[in-house]
Formats: structure tokens, C-alpha cells, sequence
């Protein structure tokens, strides 16, 4: 959160998806927190108790839809729903993100596919949708209109077991700099920039950390979040609100000369 009582996004509006937990919920809270509206977009039910209670205790800065991140219908929803309620917006960030994990050899064409779905195709259809608001909006602001898609930093570098997820972040990686290059070249006010977390504790990690365990390669999901910690020069994992902090750097006019470029917040992971 902010503490100097400036709110540097006033006069903005955000959508997030994958808005409802984890990396997504911490984005939308700083956002609030520095002053913009933020509009956000996750699988569940409006109705249900997790978006209620959410949206209940976010208040009336924020507003929520269901979405499936890869159904152009459902952005195309989203859109109308932004341009209703706010008639413009300035920062998106594609969040939304499944994992895969195991053997190539054991992957499912189906799991493979599902991963390029949620994780390449989701990211492709909110910058599709929303350039042309992104654009109208961001002429009145240094540096534009601000993309952030959240790839990894197994979008980075290789792991064990994890093919098919490193293939869609580095998926994300590589289409955020296409982009970014497109609409520089193109004049066009907007910037695209990559957060690669590293591990952070989130409801994905701890779902993640329970299948390896299921599969008999820890005997709990702590033991794994120890090796993690113990594996990063840091000495432990990341909290959400982190990485909320480099999405507000790259949501903020402080990131204006930034675009193409990679927001790496591993803990010192990728450096070793």
C-alpha cells in the first residue's frame, strides 16, 4: 500500500484478470490503494461467496465479472463493461494463469493445449480487445497506456518437469515484446512490459506444491516451499503484495521509457 498519501493512479482505470486471488488480488488492491478504478475479471460466480465477499471489502472503486480468459465473447463482455462504467482505461494486466507440470513424455495433448489456452491465448485476446481503448486513453499521459503481462521467470529459464509451462510464459515473454515494438514503431501510446515472478505464495503455488506431493515427491507441501527458499539466494519465497509493487512501477509514469523490457522479482533465482 501506499504510504506517502499521494495516489499516483488517480484519474485511472485498471482491469486485472485472474483478479480474485493471489498475484491478481494484490495487483487490484494496490491499484485501489494508489487511487485508480479497477475493474476485474476471474471464473467465478458474481454471486458466489469468494467474488461477494471480495468485492464487498475492495468497495465501490472496484467493480468484478466472470470471465473465461479464453473466450473472446467474455473479453469482448469485459469491454463493454469497462466502457460503461468508465469510458476509458489505461492499464491492463493479463494475470490469469493455470500451471503444468510433469514429464513431457506423461503430458496430455489435452493439458498442454488447456495451458496455451489460459496462459498464450488469454494474454492474446485481452491485448486484441482492448488496444484500441488503450490507445484513445493514453494519449494524455507520459509514456502511454501501460501492458503488463505476468509470464515467470520460467519464461526465462528451463525447470525440470515444467515444459509445458515454461513454453506458454516464454510464450508471454516474446509476444509482449512483438507488441511493444508494434506500437512503438506505430506511434501508438502504449507500452508492454513483462513481470517474471519468481515463486510466490499463492492459492497456484500451494496447488502446484500439492500435486508434487501427491506424486510422491515430498512428504508435504512446507517441505517444498523449504527447498524452494532454500534454493533462492533470498531465503524464501515471495509475498503477492511484492509483486503488486512491480506491476504499480509498471502501471506508474515512473516506467514511461519502459517497454519490451522484462520486470524480473525472483529473490535472485535467475541470477545464480
Amino acid at each position: 500500500m501506499s504510504g506517502l498519501g499521494a495516489q499516483r493512479l488517480n484519474g485511472k482505470v485498471a482491469f486485472v484478470s485472474g483478479g480474485l486471488r493471489g498475484i491478481g488480488l494484490a495487483c487490484v488492491e494496490r491499484f485501489l490503494a494508489e487511487g485508480a478504478k479497477v475493474v476485474l475479471s476471474d471464473l467465478d460466480a458474481s454471486d458466489g461467496d469468494l467474488a461477494s465477499e471480495t468485492m464487498a471489502r475492495l468497495g465501490q472503486a472496484a467493480s468484478y465479472i466472470q470471465a473465461d480468459v479464453t473466450q473472446e465473447a467474455d473479453w469482448k463482455c469485459a469491454r463493454d463493461m469497462v466502457g460503461q462504467r468508465h469510458g476509458k482505461l489505461h492499464i491492463l494486466v493479463n494475470n490469469a494463469g493455470i500451471d503444468l507440470t510433469g514429464p513431457v513424455e506423461s503430458l496430455s495433448l489435452e493439458g498442454w493445449r488447456r495451458v496455451m489456452d489460459i496462459n498464450v491465448d488469454g494474454v492474446f485476446l485481452g491485448v486484441k480487445t482492448f488496444v484500441p481503448m488503450l490507445a484513445a486513453s493514453g494519449i494524455d499521459f507520459p509514456g502511454g497506456s501501460s501492458i503488463i503481462n505476468v509470464s515467470s521467470i520460467m519464461g526465462l529459464v528451463g525447470y525440470t518437469d515444467t515444459s509445458g509451462y515454461n513454453a506458454s510464459k516464454g510464450a508471454v515473454r516474446l509476444f509482449t515484446k512483438s507488441i511493444a515494438i508494434e506500437f512503438a514503431t506505430k506511434k501508438m501510446p502504449i507500452r508492454a512490459n513483462s513481470l517474471h515472478p519468481g515463486f510466490v505464495v499463492t492459492p497456484l503455488l500451494n496447488e502446484g506444491f500439492q500435486r508434487w506431493v501427491d506424486k510422491g515427491f515430498a512428504a508435504t507441501p512446507q517441505d517444498l516451499v523449504d527447498m524452494v527458499a532454500a534454493q533462492t539466494p533470498m531465503g524464501r519465497l515471495a509475498e503477492p503484495r511484492e509483486l503488486a509493487s512491480g506491476a504499480f512501477f509498471l502501471a506508474s509514469e515512473d516506467s514511461a521509457y519502459m517497454t519490451g523490457a522484462e520486470l524480473v522479482m525472483d529473490g535472485g533465482w535467475t541470477a545464480q
